[in-house]
């Protein structure tokens, strides 16, 4: 028996520009493997034109795109919302699995928990970064394996879906984008939503063994922010959350920061980012810089930033991992109004 067409694998994995590839036949209107040749029917292939993991031309894809590859093999769409409660000192969070379940979410969308899976646990800041061996399990557990192709939404700004994505990026996994305008986009456009949990709880751990790249200098820490305040290290320190996240009575900020908030680079009326003119306006106090910090409240806000100024081509960019969750504890005396 032939085997199965296009589940092929080298030892070493499937290389995602060069792995194997749908061709349609200019003669029969067949699909065919380009690795065996092997014929496909309509019923081995429902969805896609290609049952490959689509590939990924930019950090963001759009409803449209997403629409048209529901359902490829090694897709994987993961919704990871948070619910908030409260401003600045006294915000508080929660996983949004409920919402996910009760509200809707995109078919086939996964719920991706920031709070308890995507983070280490037992920390003293909220969202502190996982461990690689967290993040793998965490991972495997909403079906992600290497071969994967990643798109993650939320159903706020963002936020929370560009917190996911530099996660996979800073552990070396570079096939994962941002769904732009994320579900509320989605909604709005009345595409399908789905109510109810997947099955098996809405996860669907991968029996492929899912391993995190070596971790990536994506990462500010409380030394590095002292670091450019001080002038010994020079940095485009950014501070991403907006005022209505901040409340009026928050301790302060980071001295010598420049905002650049959420407000600023998300289009309120579509929810999506802000044109690449407007975000290189927007960004332009900064770009110069060799290196950009960026921080909010906990390091959400903060990789909406980061996002765009990936969008930008700007490859120098961090994330203060504690913000001023951190801050605020570690240099109370050390901030600006």
């Amino acid at each position: 028996m032939s085997p199965r067409c296009c589940r092929h694998r080298t030892s070493a994995g499937r290389n995602r520009f060069s792995s194997q590839r749908i061709r349609r036949s200019s003669w029969s209107g067949q699909r065919h493997c380009a690795l065996c040749r092997t014929p496909r029917t309509p019923s081995e292939d429902p969805v896609m034109v290609s049952p490959m993991a689509p590939v990924l031309t930019s950090p963001l894809v759009s409803t449209q795109w997403l629409a048209d590859h529901i359902g490829a093999d090694e897709l994987v769409v993961l919704d990871a919302s948070v619910m908030t409660d409260g401003v600045g000192t006294a915000m508080q969070w929660q996983g949004a699995r409920d919402a996910y379940e009760q509200h809707g979410h995109v078919p086939g969308a996964r719920y991706a928990d920031l709070v308890d899976d995507f983070s280490a646990p037992d920390t003293a800041l909220p969202f502190t970064r996982p461990s690689a061996e967290r993040f793998e399990s965490a991972a495997r557990a909403v079906g992600v394996t290497n071969t994967s192709t990643v798109v993650v939404y939320d159903d706020s700004v963002g936020e929370w879906a560009a917190r996911l994505w530099w996660i996979f990026r800073a552990f070396g996994f570079d096939h994962v984008a941002v769904l732009d305008g994320g579900f509320s986009k989605w909604r709005d456009e009345g595409r399908p939503v789905r109510v109810g949990p997947l099955r098996h709880g809405g996860t669907a751990p991968s029996a492929e063994p899912f391993l995190a790249g070596e971790e990536r200098p994506f990462w500010a820490d409380h030394d590095r922010v002292l670091r450019a305040v001080r002038g010994e290290e020079p940095a485009a320190v950014v501070l991403a959350a907006p005022p209505s996240v901040l409340g009026r009575d928050h301790p302060g900020v980071v001295p010598g920061s420049t905002p650049i908030t959420t407000d600023d680079v998300i289009d309120p009326e579509t929810n999506t980012l802000r044109r690449r003119a407007a975000l290189a306006e927007v960004f332009a106090p900064v770009l110069d810089a060799d290196e950009i910090v960026t921080y909010c409240g906990v390091g959400s806000a903060a990789c909406v930033d980061a996002l765009a100024l990936t969008v930008l081509g700007h490859d120098r960019v961090k994330v203060y991992d504690g913000s001023l969750a951190e801050w605020w504890r570690l240099e109370p005396d050390m901030v600006a109004s």
